[in-house]
C-alpha cells in the first residue's frame, strides 16, 4: 500500500480530457467529478474554454499534441487561452528538433509561449521524454528552465513512444533540482505507478484515470 495518502495525492493532479471528440457535456462531467475527488486542477482542450470550475484551476494545452506548430501560433493559442479563463498552459515543444540537437530551436519556442502568456498564467513544457534520449531531456530541461517555465512535463499521452516512466522523471527532477515542479503524464493508470512517479520526482500528475488512481490509496 502507497504510503502517501488519497488527500496528498488529489493535491497533485490535473484532471484531463483532452479526447478530440470530446463535448461540452464532456466537459462539465469532468469539473463535477474534479471537484467531488478534490484534485487540484482541470485540464482540457482549448477549443472547450472557457470553462466555469469553481475551486479548481483550468489548465489547457498549446502546440498539443505534436508540437510541430510555429511558436507564434503555439503563442498566440496560449495567449487566447490564458484570455479565456485559463490558469496554466501546457506546451508541447517541437521534438523533433530535441532528437536533432537543436536545442535553441526548443529554447526559442518555449520562450515565444512564455513571453505570449507572461506572468499570467504557470508554464508547463512537455517534452515527450520518452522518445528522447537522456542526453536531450536533461538539454531541454535545461532549456526549459532558460526560458522561463515554471514545470517541465513528460508526455502528451499521445506519442508511440509511450508516455512517463520513473527514469525520465528522476533525470527530469534531478536536472531541474527542484527550481520547476515536474509533471508526470501519459499511460498512468493506477496507484501503484503514481506512488513510483511520485517517488522519483513528480510534483504533479496529469490524469485521466484519476479515480482509479485514487482509490489505491490510503484515505
Amino acid at each position: 500500500m502507497p504510503k502517501i495518502s488519497r488527500s496528498d495525492v488529489a493535491e497533485m493532479i490535473d484532471h484531463t480530457l483532452l479526447s478530440p471528440d470530446a463535448t461540452p457535456a464532456d466537459v462539465t462531467a469532468l469539473v463535477a467529478e474534479a471537484r467531488e475527488l478534490e484534485v487540484f486542477a482541470i485540464c482540457v482542450s482549448p477549443s472547450m474554454l472557457p470553462v466555469r470550475a469553481p475551486g479548481l484551476v483550468v489548465a489547457t494545452v498549446a502546440g498539443f499534441p505534436s508540437g510541430k506548430h510555429h511558436s507564434l501560433v503555439k503563442g498566440a493559442e496560449a495567449r487566447l487561452a490564458v484570455e479565456q479563463g485559463a490558469a496554466e498552459v501546457d506546451m508541447v515543444i517541437d521534438v523533433g528538433a530535441a532528437r536533432a540537437g537543436e536545442y535553441g530551436a526548443v529554447l526559442s519556442d518555449i520562450v515565444t509561449v512564455r513571453e505570449a502568456v507572461g506572468d499570467r498564467a504557470l508554464l508547463k513544457v512537455i517534452i515527450e521524454a520518452a522518445a528522447l534520449s537522456d542526453d536531450a531531456i536533461v538539454e531541454v530541461c535545461r532549456a526549459a528552465e532558460r526560458a522561463g517555465a515554471d514545470f517541465v512535463k513528460t508526455s502528451t499521452g499521445f506519442h508511440p513512444a509511450g508516455g512517463a516512466s520513473a527514469h525520465a522523471v528522476r533525470l527530469m527532477a534531478e536536472t531541474v533540482g527542484g527550481r520547476l515542479g515536474v509533471k508526470a503524464s501519459g499511460g498512468i493508470r493506477d496507484a501503484a505507478q503514481a506512488a513510483e512517479l511520485i517517488a522519483a520526482g513528480a510534483t504533479r500528475l496529469g490524469l485521466s484515470r484519476s479515480r482509479a488512481v485514487l482509490e489505491g490509496f490510503p484515505v
